[in-house]
């Protein structure tokens, strides 16, 4: 079976929200999902904030007027889709604080847990398996997925990069949603979704993060993910 962009279902009247949507991941995912027509609510910890950073991001390079709106949290739960795009240090306390607010949704998790050192970026051990898991243990009845581990913020934050050019690997245990995810990450010119397995193997996919801040630092670039043979 060969991927076929054209067999994922249609998600461009989803909304997507951002749970940390002014760091710079989640800021430029929202950009990207904006610049791509999909209404984008941005969230934060603070309203103001959020409420700050969506103005910003209106007002950016190929952004349509009235698509992306910000205030807390709380309010960027009210998406369709919802990203958490926070920091791993508030992950859990930020999750089990929504879970009411998220039942029901589909729930991706792009959070990397990573810690540093003098020599580098290195994975850190988590108890449910992964940040993913971690989500979906917090968020029984949301429809969990993990994605959009390895995009560059940096490449999605810039209006000069027409194109972000790799593979998001979409995980998750309802195949349904995970479908839906992989169409979203489709919307961002350049990206492909592409179904890599339940969510007990998110663990790996994370920590893979790790090799590509140590390639990013060996060569200068932005490396992100190529699937062949697709």
């Amino acid at each position: 079976m060969t991927y076929d962009q054209s067999a994922l279902p249609d998600v461009t009247e989803l909304s997507v929200g951002i749970l940390g949507g002014t760091g710079p991941q989640g800021r430029g995912l929202a950009y990207r999902f904006a610049r791509a027509g999909q209404r984008v609510l941005v969230g934060s910890r603070s309203t103001e904030r959020g409420a700050h950073a969506a103005e910003e991001l209106a007002a950016m390079p190929g952004v349509a007027a009235g698509v992306v709106s910000g205030g807390d949290n709380a309010f960027a739960c009210g998406a369709d889709v919802v990203i958490v795009a926070v920091p791993w240090e508030g992950h859990a306390a930020t999750v089990a604080e929504l879970a009411p607010l998220l039942s029901g949704k589909i729930v991706v998790d792009c959070v990397n847990p990573l810690g540093f050192d003098k020599q580098g970026a290195f994975p850190l051990q988590v108890e449910e398996g992964s940040a993913a898991e971690q989500a979906a243990t917090l968020l029984p009845e949301a429809r969990v997925c993990a994605a959009f581990h390895h995009v560059s913020a940096v490449l999605l934050a810039d209006p000069e990069v027409a194109a972000v050019d790799l593979d998001v690997l979409v995980l998750g245990d309802d195949r349904a949603a995970a479908e839906q995810v992989q169409a979203l990450a489709a919307r961002i010119e350049g990206m492909r979704g592409v179904y890599a397995g339940r969510l007990r193997n998110a663990g790996q996919v994370e920590a893979l993060t790790a090799n590509l801040i140590a390639i990013n630092r060996r060569y200068k670039a932005h490396a992100g993910i190529r699937v062949t043979d697709l």
